[in-house]
């Protein structure tokens, strides 16, 4: 005896799904693994290179289609096959399998311990550090905030079941009446890479656990800058909080508070009626420089970035 397949069922395997909610229904489409993902920053255009089959259905992994009924019900009666499919790809939720989401942990992972070792420096001879030493020192920080996590949840049930009926530490109001204390901030933490977020973000967070924790002597690794500013500036007086008495008077000319952010002066010079420098500044003083010298110089003057890490490789 031969068993019918039923004919609105497609067996379909090696798919991206992506699902949307409507209406109480869910629907799919199925896709090819990767091309959802470039679809939607705009680098593939063409949609039979994304979808395996132009169809929505109600389970994929089952075969089942979605009957137009039920799609005009969901995305009203105007809606077409192709508007609806276009719609669960700009909205919907795109499922990875096992193997992809690993692989893609593994992708961010790689990129976020390249660009922290790009980015610091041994602060005693400003060598990198290879990835390797990187990748350790960050999975000592993820380990210990998964400890410390631990710990505290752990506390904290302790708390909650033996001081039931009794008063938690408050601090009084200018009313008198019992205000919680503040929590303590904590500083920054690394709980391990994250596949869903920018591997630029998440490095800049890792620098940030890593400077504030020292599992390994690290330091931002300094920019070199060339600014340059007209003669006829730098003589100007720049106007700024009084010091108190017994602290140094703050930098009087725009050349002396130019010359105060740089870490280290490696040249300056003056041709004709401009004045050059040429230093390694702290990656944090960057901002603060660029914009004094756009807002004191009023147009001339300007920093130029020569290089964004300066490391010593062995």
């Amino acid at each position: 005896m031969v068993i019918q397949q039923p004919s609105n069922q497609i067996k379909l395997t090696n798919v991206s799904l992506v699902r949307l909610k409507k209406s109480k229904k869910r629907f799919e489409i199925a896709c090819y693994k990767n091309k959802v993902l470039e679809w939607r920053s705009g680098i593939e255009t063409d949609l039979d290179n994304v979808l395996q089959i132009p169809s929505v259905f109600l389970n994929v992994s089952k075969g089942q289609t979605a009957p137009m009924s039920e799609l005009q019900k969901a995305f009203g009666k105007d809606a077409t096959v192709d508007s609806i499919i276009l719609e669960i790809l700009r909205k919907g939720e795109l499922q990875v399998g096992d193997k992809e989401r690993s692989a893609q942990l593994e992708r961010v992972h790689n990129e976020v311990v390249s660009i922290v070792a790009s980015k610091l420096v041994d602060p005693r001879t400003k060598r990198v550090y290879t990835t390797g030493m990187i990748e350790k020192a960050l999975d000592m920080l993820s380990s210990q905030a998964h400890s410390t996590a631990a710990q505290d949840k752990d506390a904290a049930a302790a708390a909650a079941k033996s001081a039931s009926g009794t008063v938690t530490p408050t601090a009084a109001g200018e009313d008198g009446e019992a205000k919680p204390q503040p929590k303590p901030q904590r500083e920054h933490t690394w709980t391990g890479v994250s596949a869903t977020k920018n591997a630029k973000s998440q490095a800049l967070e890792a620098m940030k656990a890593l400077i504030a924790a020292q599992p390994i002597p690290v330091a931002r690794a300094r920019m070199r800058l060339r600014i340059t500013c007209s003669t006829g500036v730098l003589k100007q007086a720049v106007k700024g909080p009084k010091a108190a008495e017994g602290e140094p008077k703050a930098p009087g000319t725009v050349k002396d508070k130019i010359i105060g952010y740089i870490e280290q002066v490696e040249h300056q010079d003056v041709v004709g009626n401009e004045w050059e420098v040429v230093g390694f500044v702290e990656p944090g003083a960057f901002k603060g420089l660029s914009d004094f010298v756009g807002s004191e110089t009023r147009g001339q003057g300007r920093v130029e970035v020569l290089d964004m890490a300066v490391t010593h490789e062995d």
